[in-house]
């Protein structure tokens, strides 16, 4: 990184980024992060101003289930054609165009689901987003993975990386702007409904980009299909020394950054910020403190190579939860929730870009969607049922406590981690090819 900088200064440091197919990586982005915003932390505020009480809003984030499974529907998503579509834009730019159609009215129902009134509407309509937001994310992985050459993936991970935290930018900051009566104050309903439009940015990125490497054609007899389709990349994964630790190590790595995701709009609320300050703060903070830590992901893991990055950016999420500790203290302190906010976006820019370029090196190119649906539902669980009791720890040792404790659940991911890396199974080398796929493999980079 220090050479490209000193041979072509500033332009040969951001060149990469701007590539066509990062600056597509980025497109895809922000359509994969808006909806799980929509339905984590726009939800909790929005469950939170209608007052719904906090241990409810922890046990809601169980609605986000879908992401935790979708490995299961993720090898139909990998060979099943649809009839006329896959054959005229290909497999994965089919899935994405009808997933994304049917998300955008589900985020609208969503949006005009009054929750204060109709839990049960809200909770089927807030599944029924996840299942297809989780669907989409099988599509867009598996296409974004297969559209970037080797060369470009730490790029185009961090540029993804960089489009979903906007798409989480916008699904937060810019849907409680729009629906709140210190904002637009055009309801929750329309606000959640315009968000939906950030389908768009996938669309015009699939457009861009072409098919997928991923184009080949199922095999005709069931057995065949159903032994390539569920069980091969299974088993491809399973047979990798280390296969069960990996997948303990994604399960736990980012518990105490989700616990505290989940539960940190309901403490905004509790602390009596306004609307405007909430979205002031985050409009300056949250976006700048989104580009510099997202920009600093790729060379982040240039500098330190994939183990030590990941230890680093785990520690440094961990410790960030120290300034949310000290803005529950403070309490309502708008110099303490700029600092909290500034911390965590840049610790957490960091770290999501290390562990999705980290989980995109473990999916095998012959088994994209499959494989990486199953490391990111393992992620899922971390964040979905592992992080449902936190509004009962909130409820128990209050918010200071609460804080402290997202800080000691971070440390057994720590731990994994080091046992990982003494035992060599953090891979450096991404997206090995197994032993029967590497013809059509070359065939697709050949296009």
């Amino acid at each position: 990184m220090a050479d490209a900088v000193a041979r072509g200064g500033f332009g040969a440091t951001v060149a990469p980024y701007l590539r066509p197919r990062p600056v597509a990586a980025f497109l895809l982005g922000i359509s994969s992060g808006f909806p799980l915003t929509l339905l984590l932390g726009t939800m909790t505020f929005w469950l939170a101003k209608v007052g719904i009480d906090k241990k409810t809003i922890g046990f809601a984030i169980g609605l986000t289930t879908p992401y935790t499974l979708k490995f299961l529907w993720a090898p139909l998503i990998d060979r099943i054609r649809l009839p006329g579509l896959t054959a005229l834009v290909g497999q994965r730019r089919a899935w994405l165009f009808v997933v994304q159609a049917l998300l955008f009215v589900s985020v609208w129902m969503l949006g005009a689901s009054q929750p204060e009134l109709h839990l049960g509407v809200f909770a089927f309509w807030a599944i029924a987003t996840a299942f297809l937001s989780a669907t989409q994310d099988i599509v867009i992985d598996a296409y974004r993975i297969e559209i970037l050459p080797d060369a470009e993936l730490a790029h185009g991970t961090a540029m993804n990386q960089f489009g979903y935290r906007t798409g989480n930018f916008i699904a937060g900051v810019g849907t409680i702007a729009l629906a709140s009566s210190e904002g637009f104050g055009l309801g929750w309903a329309l606000g959640y409904g315009l968000t939906a439009l950030c389908v768009l940015p996938a669309i015009f990125a699939a457009l861009w980009a072409g098919p997928g490497l991923h184009e080949r054609a199922m095999p005709r007899d069931r057995a065949g299909w159903f032994a390539d389709t569920v069980v091969s990349p299974f088993r491809e994964f399973f047979r990798r020394r280390g296969a069960i630790l990996i997948l303990l190590f994604v399960l736990i790595y980012k518990l105490g950054d989700a616990m505290g995701q989940g539960m940190l709009n309901p403490m905004i609320v509790e602390l009596g910020f306004s609307d405007t300050e909430f979205l002031a703060i985050n409009k300056v903070v949250g976006l700048w403190g989104l580009l510099l830590g997202t920009a600093l992901g790729a060379p982040f893991l240039a500098w330190l190579g994939m183990g030590r990055a990941l230890f680093v950016s785990g520690l440094l999420m961990m410790l960030s939860n120290v300034s949310f500790a000290i803005l529950a203290a403070k309490g309502h302190s708008n110099t303490w929730l700029f600092i909290a906010v500034a911390t965590e976006q840049v610790t957490s820019g960091i770290g999501l870009t290390v562990f999705a370029t980290y989980l995109s090196g473990l999916a095998n190119l012959a088994y994209t969607a499959t494989q990486f649906a199953l490391l990111t539902s393992f992620a899922a669980v971390g964040r979905t049922w592992l992080s449902t009791p936190s509004g009962y720890v909130a409820e128990a040792y209050g918010w200071v406590g609460f804080w402290v404790v997202t800080m000691i659940v971070a440390l057994p991911g720590l731990a994994l981690l080091w046992v990982l890396w003494k035992r060599g199974f953090v891979v450096d080398r991404a997206r090995q090819v197994p032993a029967g796929a590497s013809e059509w493999v070359a065939e697709a980079d050949a296009r």
